[in-house]
């Protein structure tokens, strides 16, 4: 195994590669401002170190690691778009730089490149590859239709909260991790439970994601804090704090505006002692995660890798 930095710098050297043709700048410019934006690149690193866990030749999984890093980052430009953000990774958003249909537009380019990227695996795993890349990007496009739908509904349960973050959240690392182990050549039953190693993980991700918007630091975070709370997200804090309003502080609170509804709201989530309740919530998504591993044949150095791996995203940027 590798070191996450090891990992990392494969991942960038392979998107310094990408050659944005300068005749049309308009479009293309937008996309190398997108991913010369940073980022810690997990999605990619996970998909590289699953596959090495595996045993497998990382050269065979680049590319395809670099098309996941390509969506990734499309899905950004696009929830930008529906979140009317202005900021992202600390610089602004595309949209805001340039313009509503500037992002949708170079968004779209982006897809296609990502699969351009992808259908460099080996030719033998090409059909499987595609496939899951394919159903990947549905799961999320389907998990962004069911986000956007939660803002309009006056109330969401938690399990309907679970089910959207699968789709939106899990599937962008799920798929990755299945992609990594099939090019290594990992049985059925060891794809299966790397998927859901994959799929647990990212619930854990999205909940301390939505922890974070609320709790975290925005030079760290890459973006303001409070915009779940303006654009009134159906987090698993809202959520609970709907579920538990006795007294309509939580109602009362959504009604303010700006500043003075995110203090106000925060106020109420500190007196549920929702940061006490995250902190189990997650840390229960990432064992679960982990003990997904065991029905793995992966080496104890992998496993220990992926175990470590998960539990700094339970604690980044707290």
């Amino acid at each position: 195994m590798l070191t996450s930095q090891q990992y990392l710098d494969i991942v960038n050297r392979a998107l310094g590669e990408i050659e944005y043709p300068a005749w049309l700048p308009g479009l293309y410019e937008p996309i190398k401002y997108t991913m010369e934006g940073g980022g810690k690149r997990l999605r990619p690193v996970l998909l590289l170190a699953v596959n090495d866990a595996f045993g497998g030749e990382i050269d065979q999984c680049i590319w395809p690691a670099v098309g996941v890093e390509l969506f990734h980052n499309f899905t950004l430009v696009h929830d930008d778009v529906m979140d009317h953000a202005d900021m992202r990774r600390g610089r602004e958003t595309v949209f805001r730089r340039w313009d509503l249909n500037t992002a949708i537009l170079s968004g779209d380019a982006m897809v296609s490149m990502a699969y351009k990227c992808v259908s460099g695996c080996p030719p033998m795993f090409l059909p499987e590859v595609i496939d899951r890349f394919g159903v990947m990007t549905m799961k999320v496009y389907e998990g962004q239709q069911m986000d956007a739908d939660f803002e309009l509904a006056q109330r969401v349960s938690f399990n309907e909260y679970i089910s959207m973050i699968i789709a939106k959240t899990s599937a962008l690392i799920a798929y990755p991790c299945s992609i990594g182990a099939l090019i290594a050549g990992a049985q059925p039953d060891e794809i299966e439970a790397i998927f859901n190693f994959g799929t647990s993980l990212g619930i854990a991700f999205q909940m301390m994601d939505d922890y974070l918007d609320v709790y975290g630091d925005p030079k760290t975070f890459g973006k303001e804090i409070g915009g779940d709370i303006l654009n009134d997200k159906k987090t698993w804090l809202y959520i609970i704090a709907q579920d538990q309003d006795k007294d309509s502080a939580f109602e009362n609170a959504r009604k303010l505006d700006g500043k003075e509804k995110i203090e106000a709201v925060t106020a109420v989530y500190d007196n549920l002692k929702l940061r006490e309740y995250g902190d189990r919530l997650i840390s229960k998504y990432t064992d679960d995660a982990i003990a997904y591993l065991n029905e793995t044949s992966i080496s104890e150095a992998g496993k220990q890798w992926l175990t470590d791996f998960a539990h700094n995203l339970l604690h980044r940027n707290k």
